[in-house]
């Protein structure tokens, strides 16, 4: 029986709970209905995201309860 894994923050060095999955697209690098996912914990929801807002690469930030791969477009798992 598989046992299901916590979501990570991606921020660098942060090992807590993510609570968001920021949705983006680098539109020099992938097809336009390609996405890519990044998690967050609440301390680095906002930094993340401006991170990725400034390059024009975010497209959304979706609560991880209600993120699911197939209604924000995305492929594979969050990451």
């Amino acid at each position: 029986m598989d046992t299901p894994q916590t979501p990570i923050c991606s921020a660098k060095g942060c090992r807590a709970e993510a609570g968001w999955v920021l949705v983006w697209n680098n539109p020099k690098l992938h097809t336009p209905d390609r996405r890519k996912t990044w998690l967050a914990c609440d301390e680095h929801r906002e930094h993340l995201s401006q991170f990725l807002g400034v390059r024009g690469f975010l497209k959304e930030v979706v609560a991880f309860a209600d993120w699911t791969p197939e209604a924000a477009g995305a492929t594979g798992e969050p990451a």
